[in-house]
């Protein structure tokens, strides 16, 4: 169900940054302090287990950055 969710808002953030690069900067932020809270709050387990419960969280904020500044990019690549 994560998964869904997480892709749910990639594609909300690449779009968003596509039509309102400047805006989308406050929503990919936001998204990406709220995953980097649940990764350090997974971290916390000990060992390999916090390692474990926080990798999701990483991943999924390296997503969310990679999306909004492809559509940033992709908006700057128009020829019009």
């Amino acid at each position: 169900m994560m998964v869904v969710g997480i892709v749910a808002v990639c594609v909300v953030l690449a779009v968003l940054a596509f039509l309102a690069p400047r805006l989308s900067h406050h929503p990919q932020r936001g998204t990406q302090r709220t995953l980097g809270a649940g990764s350090r709050a997974g971290g916390k387990a000990p060992g390999i287990f916090g390692r474990a419960l926080s990798k999701p969280f990483r991943s999924s904020s390296k997503a969310v950055g990679r999306s909004g500044s492809a559509g940033r990019r992709a908006r700057g690549r128009m020829p019009f």
